[in-house]
């Protein structure tokens, strides 16, 4: 067996941190490998300030309310893109000292060579597990909402036929078919947009938010979610 084509089942009967955006992709890898092996925390990078994560741009106790919910601890560390790299490691490192082997991430279409999860995992001994690598975008979000998480559009790119209308509204089979007739990934895997996860199987307890103002910048536009 190669390397990639262990990407897919490396979780398997092992103790693994989850890289964990609270979106989607993120809850439905740490959802898989769940089934197979032991998730034993969760590693969300913030922005150099701290106040939001630097992939979906969720304040820090919103990410904190959803591994409560989980039930998982949470490692965070805040980073510039400049140092980003070397604080990741050092988090790998971290999880990797509190019993980790395996690094589980939600990429879907990674490529075999050059994968960064690849190069930073090694660098920290850790092996790389990636449940949706390689997974159709449609049966990836269909097998998400058959699942039953509930999940809300929080981020979209205006420039990709995403809308300020779209900012707030639940992933649906009917919105995701919606989104394929406006040619729009399912996944939002062309930065379209992006989610955060509210509910499902993985969660005690549902994370009740409330929506804040649009905030518009350039191209994007957030909606910014808080506890209620």
């Amino acid at each position: 067996m190669t390397e990639t084509t262990g990407w897919k089942n490396n979780a398997q009967n092992h103790p693994f941190i989850a890289s964990f955006s609270g979106g989607k992709d993120s809850v439905l890898a740490l959802y898989k490998a769940s089934q197979v092996g032991r998730a034993i925390g969760l590693i969300v990078m913030l922005e150099e300030e701290g106040k939001r994560s630097r992939s979906h741009g969720m304040p820090p106790e919103l990410i904190q309310a959803q591994a409560d919910s989980i039930g998982l601890p949470v490692y965070t560390a805040a980073a510039s893109w400049t140092h980003y790299e070397r604080v990741f490691i050092e988090l790998l490192n971290n999880a990797k000292n509190q019993g980790a082997e395996v690094l589980v991430t939600g990429d879907l279409d990674m490529p075999a060579h050059g994968c960064w999860h690849d190069e930073v995992t090694k660098k920290a001994g850790l092996k790389l597990g990636m449940p949706l690598w390689e997974m159709n975008h449609r049966k990836a979000v269909d097998e998400f909402i058959h699942l039953g998480f509930v999940t809300m559009v929080v981020t979209v790119n205006l420039s990709l036929g995403m809308t300020e209308e779209d900012l707030g509204r639940v992933l649906t089979p009917d919105y995701i078919k919606e989104l394929e007739e406006r040619n729009i990934d399912p996944c939002g895997e062309g930065g379209e947009f992006h989610t955060t996860v509210l509910d499902g199987p993985l969660f005690q307890f549902p994370i009740k938010v409330r929506k804040c103002p649009i905030i518009r910048d350039g191209e994007y536009a957030f909606l910014p979610l808080e506890l209620a």
